[in-house]
């Protein structure tokens, strides 16, 4: 049975890459992946390699104590389901926590967006120099993703230099870059990239800590294609965009109040966390329920259809859910894969092979550029128990730079790839000639800074 949930997973895994060409959505793919992954478990006959493991004990030996007299009155088939429920349980109240977080995380930003409160940044940039401007693009995407998120940061950005830059092939130079630059600055805060986050929420790194050790492998990330273009790019930036109002854009006034708390609502996250130690998707829900109630209050001339679109009801419907149920999907036929013991030998076989860490995690990286992240960090936190590899770890800290950043190296190997892919029509060659080296360039230059600091930052073992 293992082998046909290996099956299962690698075939919607590979859905999943080929969303375009075969025309499914991944989050169709993920869900079904994950249902059935769980489905062939629990109709499986007991698994040596589960029965035998200290989670299956440890389960019936609270079992036990539950149910007293009757536990001796079930069979192996209905202990081994039981676990088996019990495990989709614990996997479920983990991923709910990511997703949470998620859906109030893009809520706030959705909410910023449509109060305008961008454009504080946005109209602040006046330059006509192409150079000039890339390295004020790529400075501003790179400060804006640690504090947002990658995908998001990556189409506020776009919607700019399609107002600065009407030349189509400087822009999608641009476009590239901001992709990169996006990836990079995402991958050194907890709450800048979902593969961050999900390390984050499950204890394998600490706020503090990731941003210290992968702020100087994330800028050297982005630095290097940066200085490159900065030699080679010519053109120039053509004739600027005007911006037109449009309805009642332009009977909002609240938009810097927005940007400031929205932007305070995210950055207060991991502050409360550390101060309460309460899971990050209650800070992230207390910083909606503030925006919610000002939300409301704010504009109160306006007329209650108009003033829907700019309170969090609105920004809920337009958020991207598929993109949540897709983690929801990925997450649970990881987990499937976690219970059965399959990525505990992979890790194995993983050591054996190749023994080195910072060679596996560094190839996760260059995966990673083919396939999604997400399920590639997922397996690896599956992989590897926090009893070996605590919390801070270089595995953890290696992980989480290799894996927001190596999607840069293709155009599809990432969220903000894929957005600038559809909002710019890149094309996956143009992408591969043009940029994919200059990415490749930055993320090995990225992960030769982190090795070299690593040890002299290194967080020791707990007692």
């Amino acid at each position: 049975m293992e082998a046909l949930v290996i099956i299962v997973f690698v075939i919607g895994y590979l859905a999943i890459a080929l969303e375009h060409p075969i025309k499914i959505n991944k989050t169709a793919s993920a869900l079904l992946a994950g249902v059935i992954c769980w489905t062939l478990f629990v109709l499986s006959d007991p698994s040596p390699a589960v029965t035998e493991s200290e989670s299956y004990n440890s389960f019936l030996q609270v079992l036990k104590v539950e149910l007293g007299d009757k536990f001796s009155a079930l069979t192996s088939g209905e202990l081994y389901r039981e676990f088996v429920t019990f495990e989709l349980s614990e996997h479920l109240s983990g991923i709910a926590q990511i997703l949470f977080f998620l859906m109030g995380a893009m809520t706030i930003v959705e909410l910023v967006d449509a109060h305008h409160g961008f454009k504080f940044i946005t109209d602040r940039i006046k330059t006509k120099n192409p150079k000039v401007l890339l390295w004020i693009i790529c400075w501003v995407t790179f400060f804006l993703s640690a504090v947002l998120d990658n995908l998001t940061t990556t189409i506020v950005m776009l919607s700019l230099i399609r107002k600065l830059i009407s030349d189509k092939e400087m822009r999608l130079f641009f476009a590239g870059m901001i992709v990169i630059a996006a990836n990079a600055g995402g991958a050194w805060t907890p709450i800048g990239d979902v593969t961050t986050t999900m390390l984050w929420i499950g204890g394998q790194i600490s706020t503090g800590n990731i941003m210290i050790t992968l702020f100087l492998p994330s800028v050297a990330c982005m630095l290097i294609p940066l200085i490159y273009l900065n030699f080679t790019l010519k053109g120039t930036l053509g004739e600027a965009q005007e911006q037109k109002a449009h309805g009642h854009d332009t009977t909002v006034r609240s938009g810097n109040l927005m940007l400031f708390l929205g932007v305070g609502a995210l950055i207060f996250v991991p502050i409360f966390k550390t101060i309460t130690h309460m899971p990050p998707y209650t800070g992230i829900l207390l910083g909606l329920g503030v925006l919610w109630v000002v939300s409301e209050l704010i504009n109160p001339e306006l007329d209650e259809a108009v003033k829907k679109n700019y309170t969090v009801a609105g920004a809920l419907s337009r958020i991207d859910v598929p993109s949540v149920l897709f983690f929801l999907g990925i997450l649970l036929a990881v987990g499937a894969l976690e219970s059965m013991q399959i990525l505990h030998h992979l890790a194995s076989w993983l050591d054996e092979s190749i023994g080195d860490q910072r060679i596996i995690v560094t190839l996760i990286g260059l995966l990673s550029a083919i396939v999604d992240n997400v399920p590639l960090v997922a397996a690896s936190m599956g992989m590897y128990s926090m009893d070996i590899y605590y919390m801070d770890h270089m595995l953890w800290e290696y992980l989480a730079y290799c894996a927001g950043t190596g999607g840069s190296i293709l155009i599809i190997g990432s969220a903000a790839g894929v957005a600038a892919m559809g909002i710019e029509k890149i094309d996956f060659i143009w992408y591969l000639k043009r940029i994919s080296l200059l990415a490749m360039l930055g993320y090995f230059a990225g992960a030769i800074i982190y090795l070299i600091i690593q040890p002299y930052l290194a967080v020791h073992p707990p007692a």
